[in-house]
């Protein structure tokens, strides 16, 4: 097993050698890992608004991005420097795929197959573009539940508690995946209650809906504390925005091109990624076909008789999905449209991959010959690949993205640039101004604050460029003023208006917002002492989502007491 410590520390080698990749979500992930450690500081264990997005006026970010992928970068932002935080998440993430890979290969063949399979997977094409080129932290730390997954879906007899505790993992970690992961799990299902149907047994396909169906729900239940709010309060929000011209599934099949330069570059390498996958896995399948019927069966084969046609069913599934003849599924099926791009389905291909070979090669025995040079040629595969594609992903870094310049300039109170499907539904990031301070008094509730820059995309069509740094210095909106005015004026906060946030005057909750095109709070106040107090609150569907995963939680520890206790096929 030290060989699978070894494979993640080859992938990030050259990160440790010349420093991170800033890739396409490098700065959104720093800028919500050190939100995130901020608020842990001050005693916010589990937040839900991103203080410094948008200019510091705030976002919701935190009720709707899963939440295990930003917890552990904040973790990791308090107890290191914020240079070697990715790389560390970058090798945890990976360890934690090979190790789930291994285990998954395990059942199927020997120690030393598994241990190839978990390379193959670690190092696959498709890991190293998400972790290089888009450093999609998100998706690559979910890579570490799909092969648990896999597994608890092919197993002979597919427990409630096995098929939950992956699926929650998932939704706690990347939405996208999620999604896959779920459509992966019922095209499972339905695969293996159609093969007990032929085989006329009723009794079998009823136990396999009955425990994918519980495993599913259980799974959901698990994070109901995150998917009931963020399923709920995306009405507040412009989640629309995710899926805007160039981000739409109809425009990232295979090889598509857009007109945009840059996206379809991406595109492209995407695309050739997913042709090589695709081309391996179908010679693997034909490789494990063929050699399944020279050697003789043993326990493993009888296993894999279920698992091989799932697994070539998968990978056909995919392929189809990723032209353009699947958009009908992809425009009707729930939340499938949200994945944006169809070469996301990768994530699951490479493991599919790395087990189909796992299959083929089955039937190579454990010895300490084999072991040595199986370990070594993973190694030499790992190496391999990472070489081939560090020099082609990895992106370099300009001096404003390095780690440690974010850190500075956090530290400095500069705000971060607003996440377009995460901001309030009434909010216009096209008129948000970027050094706004932390409050001021207007005589209606429109005005800006005196002496701040306009933002040259109100007037200026598709202007798409971050201001300057001299111009990113807003304040942060207090939670608590007190005032004495001469007359009645209207207070603006920099801060996002969102159902969460409650304003008291003088102890009464103030119930009319005004509106504002920026999105801004404004309230107005009368003549006199004010003492403004502004408080989040944890609104009813978060309370509901907390409850539903507390008895979740309950559900799953008896079940696992009751399968200490009861024979697994009772």
């Amino acid at each position: 097993m030290i060989l699978l410590p070894l494979l993640a520390l080859v992938v990030v080698t050259p990160l440790i050698a010349h420093g991170c990749s800033c890739g396409h979500d490098f700065e959104f992930h720093l800028q919500s890992w050190l939100d995130a450690a901020a608020q842990m500081r001050h005693g916010t264990i589990d937040p839900a608004w991103t203080v410094t997005a948008a200019w510091n006026a705030g976002e919701p970010r935190f009720l709707f991005y899963p939440p295990l992928s930003w917890i552990f970068g904040a973790l990791l932002a308090l107890t290191m420097p914020l240079s070697a935080a990715p790389i560390v998440f970058t090798a945890v993430a990976l360890l934690g795929a090979a190790i789930s890979m291994y285990l998954l290969a395990r059942d199927y063949a020997s120690m030393t197959i598994a241990l190839l399979a978990a390379a193959v997977y670690t190092a696959s094409p498709y890991m190293l573009f998400t972790a290089f080129e888009r450093t999609a932290y998100g998706e690559l730390l979910a890579a570490a539940w799909i092969p648990l997954l896999l597994r608890a879906a092919l197993r002979d007899r597919p427990t409630i508690v096995g098929l939950a505790a992956p699926t929650a993992l998932l939704w706690l970690t990347n939405a996208p995946a999620a999604v896959i992961g779920i459509y992966t799990l019922t095209f499972i299902a339905i695969l293996r209650i159609a093969f007990a149907l032929y085989r006329r047994s009723a009794t079998t396909a009823q136990v396999l809906l009955i425990r994918f169906s519980g495993g599913g729900a259980l799974g959901l239940a698990l994070a109901a504390f995150y998917l009931v709010p963020a399923a709920y309060e995306r009405r507040y929000v412009q989640v629309a925005m995710a899926i805007i011209a160039n981000m739409r599934v109809e425009d990232n099949f295979l090889f598509g091109h857009t007109g945009d330069g840059p996206h379809d570059q991406v595109l492209h390498t995407a695309s050739l990624i997913a042709v090589g996958m695709l081309t391996a896995a179908a010679i693997a399948l034909a490789a494990a076909f063929v050699l399944r019927q020279k050697h003789p069966r043993t326990d493993r084969d009888a296993t894999a008789t279920t698992a091989l046609p799932i697994l070539a069913a998968l990978t056909v599934f995919f392929a189809f999905l990723l032209t353009p003849i699947s958009l009908p599924l992809w425009h009707h099926l729930p939340e499938l449209a949200f994945l944006q791009f169809p070469w996301r389905l990768l994530c699951v291909l490479g493991a599919t991959l790395a087990l189909t070979i796992a299959l083929a090669l089955h039937s190579i025995p454990t010895t300490k010959a084999s072991l040595g040079s199986t370990a070594f040629v993973a190694l030499i595969f790992a190496a391999g690949m990472t070489v081939w594609t560090i020099s082609v992903f990895r992106q370099p870094c300009e001096a404003l993205d390095l780690p440690s310049t974010r850190a500075q300039l956090f530290a400095s109170h500069h705000g971060g640039e607003p996440t377009d499907e995460y901001t309030p539904s009434t909010a216009d990031n096209d008129v948000l101004r970027s050094d706004d301070p932390d409050h001021w008094l207007a005589n209606n509730p429109a005005a800006f604050a005196p002496g701040t820059v306009p933002n040259p995309a109100a007037t200026i069509t598709n202007y798409d460029v971050p201001p300057p740094v001299a111009q990113t210095v807003s304040g942060i909106a207090p939670r608590r003023l007190q005032l004495n005015l001469s007359q009645p004026e209207i207070l603006v906060l920099n801060l996002r208006d969102f159902p969460a946030w409650q304003v008291f005057r003088n102890g009464a909750l103030v119930t009319q917002h005004l509106q504002r095109d920026d999105g801004l709070l404004a309230i107005a106040l009368p003549t006199g002492a004010s003492i403004i107090d502004i408080r989040w609150h944890r609104t009813w569907d978060q309370i509901l989502g907390d409850v539903l995963s507390l008895l979740a939680l309950f559900l799953l520890g008896a079940l696992l007491l009751r399968s200490r206790t009861i024979k697994p096929d009772a």
